[in-house]
């Protein structure tokens, strides 16, 4: 199953905003769009589904609770400089969560999409 696409679906709370916001600062290119309802966009093998309030995926579940963005749950994009990248996104005004955290394994940072959905960008220890 080599090259096959990884879907994952974010709730977003604007999904104009959220297109501009993940094709500007992290390189996605738009699969389709649909708003207010839907969009995905791609970067190498991740589509990322963006599903507005009005979408079929925000309907209310069975006991009532709406599905809405936000959480700890993240998509992981692998970075070669992260110090750039960092340096890149401040200057653009994008919003972080915290600041680079460093490990035997990297460095990683967590963005904040315009609907409070985490990114994080890492970079791998150089060997």
């Amino acid at each position: 199953m080599e090259n096959e696409t990884v879907n994952v679906r974010y709730m977003v709370e604007s999904v104009e905003t959220s297109i501009k916001w993940y094709v500007t600062h992290l390189g996605f290119s738009v699969i389709s769009k649909y708003p207010p309802a839907f969009a995905d966009v791609q970067r190498g093998a991740l589509r990322l589904l963006l599903s507005g309030p009005s979408s079929s995926a925000g309907r209310p579940m069975a006991d009532g609770e709406l599905p809405c963005p936000g959480g700890w749950n993240r998509i992981h994009l692998i970075v070669d400089d992260l110090e750039n990248e960092v340096e890149r996104l401040r200057s653009a005004g994008v919003q972080f969560r915290n600041d680079v955290v460093r490990g035997p394994g990297g460095a990683q940072v967590l963005l904040v999409d315009p609907s409070g959905n985490l990114v994080e960008l890492f970079q791998p220890a150089r060997s």
